[in-house]
């Protein structure tokens, strides 16, 4: 996309006859698009226009070339200089590369090849570059809150809350929620709309890597460590230098491994297995589990040193079904993205089949929900979702609460609080779906929590 892009050069000579030879010899390539000045002030008042490479005469009757670099630098480091001149010191060309010359070329017979190559070479960088920053632009706007993060009822935007505070500061964050409630999606979204979005962002699932491999794929190992070790591997904390390290399942971590985990918290700093030398580190923490890790630590399970290194900032995401009509925006943004993705026109949803969706307690959460809303899509015809299209395939989670021991007033306040965290707390609407009075209903919730149900 960017290679075909013409090439912007900016030609600074003051030398009519090089000036003309210049001319002759970038005329050669239809690609480049070539704007010529006698001096480095006319170049400077025109770097508005964003050349991608300029040739800049090493003497200039206003002002030297490294003075001119050093303006261009300031204004902007990814112009690619290229200083053409008459003197062949080596001392001189170095201090120019160093000061951030792209290339220096001495006026001689090879000049045309040289000044080809250079360009060419400085070209295909500057694309390179502007393909990064489009990427990096695609994945913030990507993971901002309110396009990566979908809903509207309290729950979500308590969280919303909590991540406006998580991305202002460094603070390490503990993300708490079942399987399938997006924690890796949230910690992405923290980092790529904190000050380290620039840099890497590298998650791990503790559970995904066998326990006498997980502490070299944390910290690295050095050649010969063990068997198998060819050669020195970096790790995962050394990979995310300057960046976010997100350790998923943190709960499921080897307590021997915990040990070593806290070490590198309380230091800032790791060891590569089998090696001696000391690794600063500069790196973010996210955790996540769907673990109560505080009842870990009561097993016994979980260092209580580590669980309070880890604590940081909590996020709590709460469960699909706890968040109300924020299942049937997720359900229509699964259901765009399913067309988009396929070229088909819009879909919708007919009002029984929101309320099935609204009746089901999705234990696999917004996964379930999309893998569910996908087939529905397959499903549908004429873009339309409806009941029979909705095919839950796991148990729903009422069917588990009924098989709780409990007393009759215990299920009416489980209920009535159930029902007040899918609606939003509108009383109203509550009482209304449970056909009872609004004052009956604050009686109940009065007399439960007076009798600490």
């Amino acid at each position: 996309m960017y290679e075909k892009d013409p090439v912007k050069i900016f030609v600074v000579e003051d030398d009519p006859a090089y000036t003309k030879f210049l001319k002759y010899v970038l005329g050669l390539n239809p690609d480049y698009e070539v704007e010529y000045f006698t001096t480095g002030k006319e170049c400077l008042n025109n770097l508005h226009k964003k050349p991608d490479v300029i040739t800049l005469d090493y003497s200039l009757p206003d002002q030297p070339g490294e003075k001119v670099l050093e303006q261009i630098r300031n204004y902007d480091p990814n112009i690619n200089v290229i200083i053409v001149s008459a003197q062949e010191k080596i001392g001189t060309a170095v201090e120019l590369l160093k000061a951030g010359a792209y290339d220096y070329i001495t006026k001689d017979q090879d000049t045309k090849e040289r000044l080809f190559n250079s360009i060419n070479n400085a070209r295909n960088k500057a694309s390179l570059i502007r393909e990064i920053n489009h990427l990096k632009k695609e994945i913030t706007e990507k993971y901002e809150f309110g396009k990566s993060i979908i809903g509207s009822s309290a729950a979500i935007k308590r969280v919303f809350e909590l991540l406006e505070k998580a991305v202002k500061s460094t603070i390490s964050v503990s993300i708490t929620g079942e399987t399938g409630t997006g924690k890796e999606l949230i910690a992405k979204a923290i980092h790529y709309n904190s000050k380290r979005k620039d840099k890497p962002f590298v998650a791990v699932n503790i559970t995904a890597i066998p326990s006498t491999l997980i502490e070299s794929e944390l910290f690295g190992h050095e050649k010969g460590a063990f068997t198998g070790a060819v050669g020195r591997r970096i790790g995962k904390f050394e990979e995310a230098e300057g960046g976010t390290i997100f350790l998923d399942e943190i709960g499921e971590m080897d307590p021997n491994l915990q040990a070593k985990l806290l070490r590198v918290l309380q230091e800032r700093e790791i060891t590569r297995v089998g090696g001696n030398q000391t690794i600063k580190l500069d790196v973010r923490l996210i955790t996540a589990t769907h673990k109560d890790l505080a009842e870990e630590v009561r097993a016994g399970r979980f260092r209580e040193d580590l669980y309070y290194r880890l604590l940081g900032l909590p996020i709590h995401l709460p469960p699909l079904r706890e968040r109300g009509n924020d299942i049937l925006l997720i359900a229509k943004h699964f259901l765009d993205q399913y067309a988009k993705e396929n070229q088909l026109p819009k879909f919708t949803i007919t009002p029984e089949a929101q309320e099935k969706l609204l009746a089901y307690s999705f234990p696999g959460n917004i996964r379930e929900l999309k893998s569910l809303i996908e087939l529905a899509a397959v499903m549908a015809d004429d873009q339309i979702i409806k009941p029979g299209n909705i095919t839950f395939t796991k148990t729903s989670r009422p069917e588990s609460f009924f098989l709780k021991e409990m007393t009759m007033q215990e299920y009416m306040y489980h209920i009535i609080r159930h029902f007040l965290n899918k609606y939003d707390n509108n009383v109203l609407e509550v009482a209304r779906r449970l056909d009872i009075g609004k004052s009956s209903l604050y009686r109940y919730l009065k007399e439960m929590e007076a009798a600490g149900i």
